[in-house]
């Protein structure tokens, strides 16, 4: 037995790292055991929505990584730490949350419990009003509206609201979320707002005709102003102004603020200055904003602020207030099957998705796509999860250019960009997501001359394949929709077959942007192309020019000219 200790010794010596590791792993067993007996709980991390239920106590503040619930009592003066949150929420209740039974964790009613817990926790940013009736025709809260059929939370909405300075946010079928300055419906049964939020199952949003409404609490008046209306020019007062504007209010001492905060309570998107009178109504035949005057026309002084315009008794200045126009927001699946199959066909990066959007509002019913994109479906694109051939949609989104895929079609819309404009637009898609943009690195490297290799041939075959193939081509190009909205709307419902009132084309002309529209912000501060790379494109858009032309159609517009 000597002679074995002698050993274990003379090995530690030559060794020693061999003892060390011992005592190590033996003080790391003895730990674990201790941290077992004295915490219980789940791992949270700071300003979780997730609350977790134990048996009996009240809710303990946040302590380093694990919430204790036993075996050891926090100080009394130490504070709950909870999410932080932007300058525009002020604390509405300091009263702490209170916790569920764990018994009823498996009911409808427990988690109408839940989420209202985690509502009184989050106070100290917006106030939860209550379950309300919505209804698709008109709307509960009539702002603006987003989905994401993924990835909502409450806090989301509630930021994008508060963002745009609404005083109200809702949320409903677990996705959806609406903005408003007024709830205009009644209330219902808390029962009745049963739905998760896809991105945040502790908490509920809404249900079926049903919104989770929150009173959003703004630290600072000046949150409330209203430098996020569009201006949208200078125009003649219409004959019948009164028809064309039914709200209106003298104001003696007139500012762009006051008339748009007195628009935006009455909820109208539209605010229009005539001098010390504020009207407000709708974009309608009557006043379609078409036909703008100089601006020197309204350039009289506001009598409430000297460096104001107000317009006049004559000419109106007319700015978009945040109110979102509701009569081309409904949507829905064709009754029956479609009676032609038809085709939105653009190259990638030729702003097919915003067509869609433009589509979608202007008759009323879902687009579908060839493909389907995960992200466009949570965004509200609801066609897209259908196949293609299903015939519950009024057209096909598709970048195809086969012959066999293209004469699969019954008719088709061809929507054809400047290839410039289009190759940086998909070029910044592919590495940065649909409103993402392309790294620095990707423009510099390698990948940017790889791709415009690859995919500048690739413009010109489109548009001369979809032309040489295509039965009953209607050809659009972007540039000339963006300039003419109204006009060439009309082209394209024309081609579908559906009958759109000029009333809902001109409220499209209000919602025009829609969810995905790249931020000008991040432009690049240098031309990507080489000048090989303009000479090579200079002779694909000469090529399709000739094709235009080649078939009585206009050739491409000016602004391709000159590179």
């Amino acid at each position: 037995m000597a002679k074995l200790w002698v050993r274990v010794q003379r090995s530690f010596r030559r060794r020693p790292l061999r003892f060390f590791t011992l005592v190590a792993l033996y003080l790391a067993a003895g730990s674990l055991v201790f941290l077992h007996a004295g915490f219980a709980g789940e791992p949270t991390v700071p300003g979780s929505q997730r609350s977790p239920v134990t048996a009996g106590g009240p809710g303990l503040p946040y302590l380093g990584v694990m919430r204790l619930s036993r075996g050891f009592k926090p100080p009394a003066t130490m504070p709950a730490v909870g999410r932080r949150h932007g300058a525009w929420f002020k604390s509405a209740s300091k009263e702490p949350a209170k916790r569920g039974k764990a018994g009823e964790r498996g009911s409808t009613r427990s988690r109408a419990l839940r989420s209202r817990g985690g509502r009184e926790k989050e106070e100290d940013r917006a106030r939860y009003v209550g379950c309300y009736e919505d209804n698709t025709r008109q709307r509960t809260l009539r702002g603006v509206s987003f989905f994401d059929y993924k990835k909502m939370t409450v806090f989301r909405c509630q930021d994008n609201c508060a963002e745009r300075g609404y005083l109200y946010a809702g949320l409903e079928f677990g996705a959806e979320c609406y903005c408003g300055h007024k709830i205009q419906a009644s209330n219902a049964s808390e029962a009745e707002c049963n739905m998760e939020c896809k991105g945040e199952r502790s908490n509920v949003c809404g249900g079926v005709n049903r919104l989770s409404i929150y009173r959003l609490e703004l630290a600072q008046e000046s949150a409330r102003r209203y430098g996020s209306a569009i201006f949208r020019g200078c125009f003649r007062q219409p004959d019948n102004v009164s028809t064309a504007l039914p709200a209106s209010q003298v104001m003696l001492n007139m500012s762009v603020d006051k008339c748009v905060d007195f628009c935006t309570e009455k909820e109208y998107p539209l605010s229009a200055l005539a001098g010390t009178t504020c009207r407000c109504g709708f974009p309608t035949t009557l006043f379609t904003l078409h036909e703008r005057e100089d601006e020197q026309l309204c350039a009289q002084k506001c009598a409430g602020e000297e460096f104001e315009s107000c317009g006049t008794a004559d000419y109106l200045l007319v700015y978009q207030t945040q109110v979102q126009d509701n009569r081309c927001m409904d949507r829905r699946f064709l009754p029956g099957r479609a009676k032609q199959l038809v085709a939105l066909a653009s190259f990638p990066g030729a702003g097919n998705t915003w067509a869609r959007h433009l589509i979608e509002l202007a008759t009323g019913f879902y687009t579908g796509s060839y493909y389907f994109d995960g992200s466009l479906y949570n965004k509200g694109f609801k066609g897209e999860r259908d196949h293609w051939r299903s015939g519950r949609t009024i057209c096909i989104k598709t970048h195809e250019s086969g012959q066999k895929e293209i004469e699969s079609f019954d008719a088709a819309i061809l929507l054809v960009r400047n290839p410039y404009k289009a190759l940086m637009a998909e070029f910044n898609r592919k590495y940065g997501g649909h409103i993402g943009f392309a790294a620095h690195a990707h423009w510099k490297g390698k990948e940017w001359p790889e791709f415009v290799a690859n995919y500048a041939p690739w413009w010109a075959t489109h548009t001369l394949d979809w032309l040489r193939y295509g039965k009953k081509v209607l050809v659009v190009h972007f540039e000339d929709l963006k300039r003419d909205l109204f006009g060439q709307l009309q082209r394209m419902v024309g081609l579908l077959g559906v009958a759109a009132c000029q009333d809902r084309l001109l409220c499209v002309e209000g919602q025009k942007d829609g969810n995905f529209k790249r931020s000008g912000l991040r432009k690049l501060e240098y031309d990507p192309y080489t000048p090989e790379m303009r000479r090579v494109i200079g002779g694909y858009i000469r090529t399709v020019d000739a094709a235009l032309k080649l078939r009585n159609l206009s050739g491409v517009p000016d602004d391709y000219y000159p590179r």
